[in-house]
């Protein structure tokens, strides 16, 4: 019994990383692109690689399209404002040496919520 468990769950588990769609990279000189997608094939992020580390700016987008985050790596790090939206609501989060130095968040009516 618990070969056929075994195998049922093996199953099961290739069969969802069947359904995933692969990543697109893209080479430009020294800098390539990457482009990974949600299961509906909508854009779930994209941004560059440099020397195989994430580098520039990055986005993300949710299942339906819609941008839901944004920021910039150099060589790997977090660096900058990253800018987070959700709902009625934006975080800005500012990286200093690859950590949080500032967080602010706004709601709709562009009144700060939170400044940590």
């Amino acid at each position: 019994m618990k070969k056929i468990l075994m195998i049922a769950a093996i199953l099961c588990t290739g069969a969802l990383f069947a359904q995933e769609m692969e990543p697109k990279f893209e080479q430009n000189g020294d800098v390539v692109k990457g482009t990974f997608f949600h299961e509906n094939g909508v854009v779930m992020q994209e941004g560059t690689y440099k020397d195989g580390k994430l580098d520039g700016q990055w986005v993300m987008y949710n299942q339906e399209g819609k941008k839901v985050a944004l920021g910039k790596y150099d060589k790997g790090e977090k660096i900058g404002k990253w800018f987070f939206w959700k709902e009625d609501q934006l975080t800005e989060v500012d990286y200093s040496n690859n950590s949080i130095a500032e967080v602010t968040t706004w709601n709709n009516s562009n009144v700060i919520v939170s400044n940590d």
